[in-house]
Formats: C-alpha cells, structure tokens, sequence
C-alpha cells in the first residue's frame, strides 16, 4: 500500500458558507450522505490520456466540472441482466461486506454514465456492445430514464441486452466533507468508450461537456482557461482546485502520470477512502486529504 501524503487542496467557493457555519457553531453531527456512482471515462492521444468531464449546474457534491455520475436511485435495486463479475467479486474490490449495495453502485455506475453521456456498458453478450447510441430513439430513451419515467433495466430486457460489468474498473471510494450540507458517498469506476459510440450531451439538460487531456489540465491548473471555456457564472475566472472536488483532481493528476488507458487501468489498487477534512492555514480555510503522492508512469506510487 502507497504511503498516504498530507495535501491541501483550496476551498471551493461554494463550500464556502457551509465551512464558516461549521467552525462558528462548533462541529454538530454530519448529514447523512447520499450514495452515488460515477465513471471516468478514458481515451488514448497523442497528447496522453483523455477523458470526459462535464458542467453540473447547481451545487453537486461532484463539482462544479466532474466525471458523469450521481446518485443512486430505487430502480438501481431492479433485477436486470447481468455479465461479467459476479457482485461479491464487486463487493470484495470494493472492501465492503454489503453484496447488495456493492450492486446498486455498479448498475449505478452504468445507469447514470448512459443518461450523462449515451455511453452504454452494456451487450446481448460478452463478446459484443451496443452501437451507435447517439441516434434520436437512444437520446429519448436517455431522457426517460433520466427522468425516471422508465427504467434502466426494462431499457435493457426490451433490447435484449445485459450489463457488461466487466467493462468497469473500480477506482477509489470519495466522500464529501463533514461540514457539507449535500454529502455524496460516491464510488468512482473507470472504462473505456466501446466500440461505435460516443459521448453526448443529454438533450435540454447538457450544459457543457467534453473530453480534455489531463497533463494538459494538470498542467494548466493555476489558470483559469478551463472556467472561462465552460463560460458559467460560476466558472469564469476561476482555476481548477474550485471547479473541482479535491477527489476528481487528485484523479486528474494520476491520469496525467499514467501511460496510456492501459497502464491506467490495469493498476492494482487497494480499497481506500478518501475524505477531505476542513483545516485553516494561515487564517485561510482549506481541505486536507490524505492521497498518495503520484509520479510518472505509476500513478499511486510514493515518491
């Protein structure tokens, strides 16, 4: 196990009101934080690994700019066909003894990765994926679920297909701040795009989204191009530690190290989580992580 490194990651503007009332009526009990998936999606370059990240309007335990994900929802808990490994195998990746809950973050993780971006992880079999999932009838069927006006799991027996679980990395599990008035317990997955489709905005709810290359963002993080290329109110002017949780940033860094999907995706790594805690510095609010430091070409291993 890499030795774990103190960091500090600024305060993102949002969290702001919720921190100062946290320290000014001493710490009270923390709310309870909600389940989510989310999915890191990634792609080769010249430049190196890419992946999609996306604007949340509103104020998301996820970020301002995050990997698609969110909460998990009743109809996670559905039967619906199922291929690759088995949820105890899940379970055992995930460190925890809950089989059922292990489930839901993974149909979890499809479900909402489909209804953010079209990209389905899902097949009539193990050998094969579902194409061109940009079409009009997919993005209705996108909207319904997102929606909730149909299911998942009845998109997928009406079509034939099942869930490729095996197409799903387990990364690390990242809970929101104490002092957060919305809290998400989010587990993180990684995958890649399959064959024939591509990422998409949902109709009428996509603000922006697009793949970026994460050495370019790492390397740009004390810039506020990102911010200003999103052109939100809440964006412009801002550099990367206040668009994103301190969670997805660590992530970006790892990507930037790593030497191509491949090596990013067949690290070994241990059941972890992370959770910021607030600490002042110099008179300055701010969130202290405990994360492996990263170098090149290895992405968790200590200096």
């Amino acid at each position: 196990m890499p030795q774990l490194a103190r960091r500090l990651f600024v305060l993102p503007p949002d969290l702001e009101g919720a921190a100062r009332s946290w320290i000014d009526h001493g710490e009270r009990t923390p709310r309870a934080a909600r389940y989510a998936s989310s999915v890191i999606l990634l792609r080769d370059s010249p430049t190196g690994l890419e992946t999609w990240l996306g604007y949340r309007p509103g104020s998301s335990p996820l970020g301002v700019l995050a990997f698609p994900g969110g909460s998990l929802d009743a109809s996670d808990d559905d039967a619906i066909g199922w291929l690759g490994p088995s949820p105890q195998y899940w379970a055992e990746q995930m460190g925890t003894a809950d089989v059922g809950l292990a489930r839901r973050h993974v149909v979890g993780a499809i479900r909402e990765l489909f209804e953010e971006t079209g990209v389905l992880l899902a097949g009539p079999d193990m050998s094969s994926t579902v194409e061109a999932t940009s079409s009009q009838e997919w993005m209705r069927a996108r909207v319904a679920v997102a929606d909730q006006e149909k299911t998942l799991s009845g998109l997928l027996s009406k079509r034939g297909l099942f869930l490729r679980t095996d197409l799903l990395k387990p990364l690390v599990n990242w809970r929101s701040p104490d002092f957060s008035h919305h809290r998400f317990d989010t587990r993180y997955f990684a995958a890649t795009v399959p064959m024939n489709q591509q990422p998409t905005l949902l109709e009428s709810k996509g603000v922006w989204g697009r793949w970026v290359c994460a050495t370019k963002v790492i390397a740009e993080r004390e810039t506020t191009n990102l911010g200003d290329e999103v052109g939100q109110e809440n964006t412009v002017g801002l550099t990367l530690s206040q668009l994103l949780v301190p969670g997805s940033e660590i992530m970006l860094e790892k990507m930037a190290a790593a030497n191509g999907c491949i090596a990013y995706l067949s690290y070994k790594r241990k059941p972890h989580v992370y959770q910021p805690t607030l600490v002042e510095e110099d008179g300055k609010l701010m969130l202290e992580v405990e994360a492996a430091k990263t170098v090149a070409g290895d992405p968790q291993r200590d200096r």
